[in-house]
């Protein structure tokens, strides 16, 4: 029974909270204004207690110029952690536009849709993600292409990385990659452990609805964010070479947050 009623309590505030910010957020997007950036930002802190989850971070977000940051990815909501502490945008594959719920919220946040396995799209990939650097917006790429199990990163997708540096190229503005780490580390308080990492992860064969489900009814999940340092993408190294020393640095901050 108190697993319903918070269901239907989570229920009630997302649409309470997405009512009261829509309706600017769609002004915000009509007349291009700047506050079409904060207003999500915004929903995702409001939403954070609503689903019980206690975001805290470690290290400095870059905050000079164009911004893109290297992400691990666990779950769906590394989309909420994330969004309640930076105004950003997120690079997503294409199919999550069609998602219930979650492919509206995206759209709405103005993801940046991406077709991974179609070589002929990669132009207008590089031009979307240029244009959004240009205008000073900070863009995710969850490099590792999927989730993961939440207790170690995947292989980051060299590929991905190599959109990200053309994009940062053509924009000539000195982007920055900087390398982020998210850690599931509690639940009720309490230590999680490798084997209970599955309440918050969402690795690629667990269905959405259960899992989306299980969290709700459980809550109190803290995650903890971690910024690591940040270089210029104008850099003479191979791609490969880059993308695996920022997995590096992302597997290393993981490693020490799910210790704490």
């Amino acid at each position: 029974m108190i697993g319903w009623l918070r269901l239907v309590y989570v229920a009630l505030a997302f649409l309470a909270i997405t009512a009261v910010l829509l309706p600017p957020h769609l002004f915000a997007l009509w007349r291009d204004q700047p506050l079409a950036r904060r207003i999500p930002r915004l929903w995702h802190q409001l939403m954070c207690p609503v689903l019980g989850l206690k975001v805290t971070t470690r290290g400095t977000q870059h905050s000079n110029g164009p911004l893109m940051l290297i992400s691990n990815h666990v779950s769906w909501l590394d989309i909420i952690a994330l969004g309640s502490v930076a105004d950003v945008a997120f690079i997503a594959k294409s199919e999550v536009k069609d998602w219930p719920v979650f492919g509206r919220l995206a759209r709405w946040q103005r993801s940046i849709f991406v077709e991974r396995n179609q070589r002929r799209s990669t132009g207008e990939q590089v031009s979307a993600i240029t244009e959004r650097l240009e205008r000073g917006e900070i863009v995710v790429l969850f490099a590792e292409g999927t989730t993961s199990d939440g207790n170690r990163v995947l292989e980051f997708k060299s590929s991905l990385l190599g959109v990200a540096r053309q994009a940062g190229e053509d924009a000539h503005a000195g982007v920055v990659l900087q390398p982020v780490s998210i850690a599931y580390n509690r639940i009720q308080g309490l230590p999680m452990g490798r084997r209970h990492r599955f309440l918050a992860a969402w690795p690629g064969d667990v269905e959405l609805l259960p899992h989306l489900l299980a969290v709700l009814r459980e809550g109190a999940i803290d995650v903890e964010i971690c910024f690591g340092r940040p270089s210029e993408v104008f850099d003479a190294r191979d791609r490969k070479v880059v993308s695996r020393a920022l997995r590096e640095e992302v597997e290393t901050m993981l490693a020490e947050a799910l210790r704490r």
